[in-house]
C-alpha cells in the first residue's frame, strides 16, 4: 500500500510538470479555495478575456491533477461572483461585463498593495523607502 501511494504522488507531481502547472497548491486552506483564487487571478489578468469559453472542468481537473468535483466548486464560487457564466451545454464562459471585471480587477489590486504595504510596515521599512522601491522597479 505505501508504495502505490508514493507512486501515486509521484505521478500526480510527475502529470502538473509535465502539464506545466506551475502553481502547486500550498496546503494552506482548501484546495478549491486556492483554485478559485487562480482562476480568478487568469481571468482578471486578461489570460481569458471578456466573452471566452473557459476551460472545461475535466480539462482544469487533468492540468491541476485533481478531483473533477474540486474544479466544480471553484467553478461555483467563479459563478457566484459573476465572473463565468453557465450556458447550459455550450459550457461555462468568461463574463462580458468589462465594469464587474474592472470593479474586480481594481479590488484585487488594492488587497494585493494592502498587504504588501503591510508586511514592508511588519519589516520596518519606512514609507518613502517603500514608495521609492516601488519607483524603482517601475523602470528597471
Amino acid at each position: 500500500m505505501e508504495k502505490f501511494m508514493i507512486y501515486l504522488y509521484h505521478t500526480s507531481n510527475t502529470r502538473r510538470r509535465i502539464l506545466g502547472l506551475n502553481r502547486y497548491f500550498n496546503g494552506q486552506g482548501p484546495v478549491f479555495m486556492q483554485l478559485t483564487a487562480m482562476m480568478r487571478t487568469d481571468i482578471l489578468s486578461g489570460k481569458y478575456p471578456p466573452g471566452t469559453q473557459f476551460p472545461t472542468v475535466r480539462s482544469l481537473a487533468i492540468e491541476a491533477a485533481i478531483n473533477p468535483n474540486t474544479v466544480q466548486k471553484a467553478l461555483s464560487v467563479l459563478e457566484s461572483e459573476g465572473l463565468v457564466l453557465s450556458r447550459g451545454t455550450l459550457g461555462r464562459f468568461v463574463t462580458d461585463d468589462r465594469a464587474l471585471l474592472e470593479q474586480k480587477r481594481n479590488e484585487m489590486q488594492s488587497a494585493y498593495m494592502r498587504r504588501a504595504w503591510q508586511e514592508a510596515n511588519k519589516l520596518g521599512i519606512p514609507k518613502e523607502k517603500f514608495i521609492a522601491f516601488l519607483h524603482e522597479s517601475e523602470e528597471g
